[in-house]
C-alpha cells in the first residue's frame, strides 16, 4: 500500500491501510490538534532527527489491562520496602528529558527529537500528557510519560536509572490507571519485558474496539496525583 503524505489540514488515512510494518504517513507537524487526532485512530509520531514525521499505526499491537497486570514478587517487596518516592506531573519535561538522553538511545540514535520534546510538553501543559517520576534520595530514578484520551492511556517512553526505576513506575502507572479509570495502556510495541508484566498483543479491530469504546471526548485533564497507597490491582499477584 502507499505511504499517505499529508495535507495541513489534521487529518489522517484509515489506519487499516498502514504498510505491513505499520508506516501510514509522511510529513504535517506535531501541533497539539494533529497529535490529539493521531492518537484517537491509534496513529503515533515515530521517526529521527532530520528525517520527516513518520506515523505509525502497527498491527499486532501491545496493550496491558490494568486487571491483567502481573507484579513479581521481587518487585512487589521493592515497592513495599519504600526505597523509593513516586509521584505524577511532577517533573515532565524531566522525564521526557531522561527518556530521549539515556545510554541505550544515545548508542542507537533517539527518536525524541527537540521537536517531540516542546510538542509533549505542551500537551502535558494542556492536560493531554501526562508523567510517573520514580525518585530515590531526592534523585530521578527512573520514570515514563505518555498521552491520557478519556481512559486510554498512550504509553510513549520510560527510562531508568537505578535498578527497577521504570519497573516501579509502570507498577505506579497501573494503580492510576485503576484509581482513574484507565481501561488500557497502549504499549505500541511488543518487548519481552512488558509481556512479562501481563502485556498481550491485540490484533487491529480488536484495538480499534477499545479505543472506540473508551474515547470519546478527549477533554484535558488536571494535573494527576498519586492515591497514597497502592491498589489490589497492583499489589496482587495475577
Amino acid at each position: 500500500m502507499p505511504v499517505f503524505r499529508l495535507i495541513d489540514a489534521p487529518i489522517f488515512p484509515a489506519p487499516e491501510l498502514a504498510e505491513p510494518d505499520g508506516l501510514l504517513a509522511i510529513g504535517g507537524d506535531l501541533h497539539p490538534a494533529r497529535l490529539l487526532r493521531a492518537y484517537s485512530q491509534g496513529i503515533f509520531p515515530w521517526y529521527s532527527e532530520g528525517d520527516p514525521i513518520l506515523w505509525w499505526s502497527p498491527s499486532p499491537r501491545l496493550v496491558l489491562f490494568p486487571e491483567e497486570f502481573h507484579l513479581p514478587r521481587r518487585l512487589q517487596r521493592t515497592i513495599a520496602g519504600g526505597i523509593f518516592t513516586v509521584t505524577a506531573d511532577t517533573a515532565f519535561a524531566q522525564v521526557i528529558r531522561a527518556c530521549a538522553t539515556s545510554s541505550g538511545r544515545r548508542e542507537q540514535g533517539t527518536w525524541i527529537t527537540p521537536e517531540m520534546e516542546q510538542a509533549y510538553c505542551r500537551l502535558h501543559q494542556l492536560g493531554f500528557a501526562h508523567s510517573i517520576e520514580c525518585w530515590r534520595d531526592g534523585e530521578l530514578a527512573g520514570g515514563l510519560y505518555g498521552v491520557c484520551l478519556d481512559r486510554i492511556f498512550f504509553g510513549e517512553s520510560m527510562f531508568t536509572r537505578i535498578t527497577d526505576g521504570s519497573k516501579v513506575a509502570l507498577a505506579a502507572l497501573v494503580h492510576q490507571a485503576v484509581h482513574c479509570n484507565i481501561a488500557m495502556i497502549d504499549c505500541q510495541m511488543t518487548t519481552d519485558h512488558l509481556l512479562r508484566f501481563g502485556a498481550r498483543e491485540l490484533g487491529r479491530e480488536q484495538f480499534q474496539t477499545q479505543l472506540d469504546l473508551h474515547i470519546d471526548q478527549c477533554l484535558p485533564q488536571k494535573k494527576w496525583v498519586l492515591a497514597d497507597t497502592m491498589s489490589a490491582n497492583t499489589r496482587g499477584q495475577h
